[in-house]
């Protein structure tokens, strides 16, 4: 595709649109390394000195992706939060914070990736933007989830919050498998230890709810 210049905010935000698909499409494909700035813009039909007008690195457009992602997610399970009354079991919020993330799975597929670019490849002013929303993101889903439970407020909201991320991060990661792992867990000797996403994080949201009530 030859893409013209974008004269209207309508459509750069268009050619943003563009960028984003394609680097979402190559960074679940390829993982984060193998894939280039040159890539993203040979799989969006940019030119490089095109891609230069939106974009400075590949690392800032993995941040506006996921950044994207985590708001879309965000909202989702605010609002399912919202639907809970105080005190309500343990089974019915870990239901709607798993349900929340089995509708998101562009989110949870570049997940794992975060840390991958956060920390090691992002400047300091990418690297502040990104936090200073998450960290505002992150404070609202804690208000909720003190509202739910009033014992799970504060140091122990934001505690929740990175144990059950680091269980979604492995858990997806592990639910990836290649075609022989795929093979393997067919066999009966190791069906047991087949990941099952939905159902191990479930198991592991309810088990971190119940350590931070216990008194």
């Amino acid at each position: 595709m030859n893409w013209k210049r974008a004269r209207t905010d309508e459509k750069k935000n268009e050619r943003k649109d563009a960028i984003y698909e394609a680097a979402f499409t190559l960074f679940k494909k390829n993982g984060y390394d193998k894939v280039s700035f040159n890539g993203i813009a040979a799989e969006a039909g940019f030119t490089k000195s095109n891609m230069y007008r939106y974009f400075s690195s590949k690392e800032e457009i993995f941040l506006n992706v996921f950044g994207n992602l985590f708001e879309d997610w965000f909202e989702d399970c605010t609002a399912r939060l919202k639907t809970l009354e105080q005190h309500a079991t343990i089974e019915n919020f870990a239901k709607a914070w798993v349900d929340s993330l089995m509708a998101h799975p562009q989110f949870l597929d570049l997940t794992p990736l975060l840390f991958v670019s956060l920390e090691k490849n992002s400047s300091f002013d990418q690297l502040l933007e990104f936090k200073r929303m998450s960290k505002d993101l992150l404070f609202r889903i804690t208000v909720e989830i003190g509202r739910v439970y009033p014992d799970i407020h504060a140091e122990k909201a934001f505690r929740f919050l990175t144990l059950s991320y680091a269980a979604m991060a492995n858990y997806w990661a592990a639910n990836s498998q290649s075609e022989p792992l795929i093979k393997i867990y067919q066999l009966e000797e190791f069906e047991e230890l087949k990941p099952n996403f939905e159902g191990d994080l479930t198991s592991s949201i309810e088990v971190i709810l119940k350590g931070l009530k216990a008194p």
